[in-house]
């Protein structure tokens, strides 16, 4: 006798002869993907390094999500990276496939910030205005991200931008300008920013410190 399924099949299980023929069949639901609305709204952040005369603009689209009780809130949809340096242009495309669609998915994202930001280009990395230093174009494009998510209420920020400045001008004044350079990775945030000021360790990219 013959079985209906009526929902997608993500996985089988071979049963041997003479086992129940009700236990064979075991369905798992997917989560739908998100749809996309004819017009969306974001935002666009431009990323200017010292590695290149070109400046880089990401954009990151957001949907409006209804929940059944009939609340909403906004999360990313997709995002764009525009430049005229094509010297990154394969590489860009790939990473704005991938985040886009892992976005539409669903469910908890914010697990790319910590992905982006621990990735480090072997040639060096740069400070940004402002004196923040960058492992890499793909870790600030992961800093984008982030700043996006808590924008739209997905990601909390650990400080704010005075307190945080205030850190990283006591690093650079007790250890010198390139104290976040040589920074060890951060456990909460995965930064590679924690140094150790008045016998702490503190991350200066999200302000988690051992000692409170």
């Amino acid at each position: 006798m013959g079985i209906k399924i009526d929902s997608k099949i993500t996985g089988y299980e071979v049963k041997k002869p003479g086992e129940k023929q009700e236990e064979v069949a075991t369905v798992h639901q997917i989560a739908p993907l998100l749809e996309r609305d004819d017009i969306l709204e974001g935002s666009t952040y431009k990323i200017k390094t010292p590695n290149s005369e070109h400046a880089m603009y990401i954009t990151i689209n957001d949907v409006i999500v209804t929940e059944p009780d009939g609340s909403s809130h906004r999360r990313p949809f997709e995002v764009f990276i525009n430049s005229k340096n094509m010297e990154h242009f394969m590489w860009i495309v790939a990473l704005t496939r991938i985040t886009s669609a892992i976005f539409r998915k669903g469910g908890d994202v914010t697990f790319l910030v910590e992905e982006l930001k621990a990735v480090f280009d072997p040639r060096g990395g740069y400070y940004k205005r402002g004196g923040k230093y960058m492992p890499s174009i793909v870790a600030e494009i992961g800093e984008v991200i982030q700043q996006h998510l808590i924008s739209i209420g997905m990601m909390e920020g650990q400080l704010n931008n005075a307190e945080l400045q205030a850190k990283r001008q006591e690093a650079e004044e007790k250890l010198g300008t390139d104290a976040i350079a040589k920074g060890n990775q951060c456990d909460k945030c995965g930064a590679m920013a924690v140094v150790r000021l008045d016998n702490c360790n503190c991350c200066l990219e999200c302000g988690d410190s051992k000692c409170g």
